[in-house]
């Protein structure tokens, strides 16, 4: 499975506009973690636009009725289905791959960022400086959905300072907007 092939079935299984922009948003942190530790990039890049493409339509069998899918449907890496399904704590499927550790530690936080940028007057991701996100990461009224144990577990796996990782995730998505990638919107890919 390739970036073309994982894009068109994210956009076949996913109709909702937030949720596509929340899988391109995983994408292009998973993406600056892959070129940060030197890792293959593309399936970094499949498994953060792969990881959610159940939800809406599967949303109480996610993501094992979307692993089950791609198993059945697709020439998916098993690596990529173990990350997927790890993902979801309540799979009880362990993290035991960098590939599963990051898509685990950036998902959650994702949100935030996204949530942060839209409250913003200006809507703009690359104004947006990380102090923000950390104001909002500490008031867990904001972005309630947003899991802060996960995240701060997330970068604990990934050996990763807390703060460092909100930075690192922040620019990724400041990246990819300014790459025509359109991070706060979604647009482009």
């Amino acid at each position: 499975m390739d970036r073309e092939q994982a894009y068109a079935l994210m956009l076949e299984h996913t109709p909702s506009e937030s949720l596509r922009r929340h899988m391109l948003n995983v994408e292009a942190a998973m993406r600056w973690y892959a070129r940060h530790w030197n890792e293959d990039e593309e399936t970094y890049a499949v498994t953060g636009l792969l990881h959610d493409f159940d939800y809406e339509a599967h949303p109480e069998e996610h993501p094992t009725w979307g692993v089950q899918f791609l198993r059945d449907h697709t020439d998916t890496a098993p690596e990529v289905l173990d990350a997927i399904l790890g993902h979801a704590t309540f799979t009880g499927v362990a993290r035991e791959t960098r590939l599963a550790r990051t898509l685990f530690a950036v998902d959650e936080l994702t949100g935030l960022i996204q949530a942060a940028a839209l409250i913003r007057p200006d809507r703009d991701l690359r104004q947006l400086e990380l102090s923000s996100v950390k104001k909002r990461f500490r008031n867990r009224a904001f972005a309630a959905g947003v899991n802060r144990d996960e995240v701060e577990q997330g970068a604990r796996e990934l050996g990763v300072d807390l703060d460092t990782h909100m930075a690192n995730v922040l620019l990724a998505l400041q990246q990819a907007q300014d790459q025509g990638q359109d991070a706060a919107s979604g647009a482009g890919d």
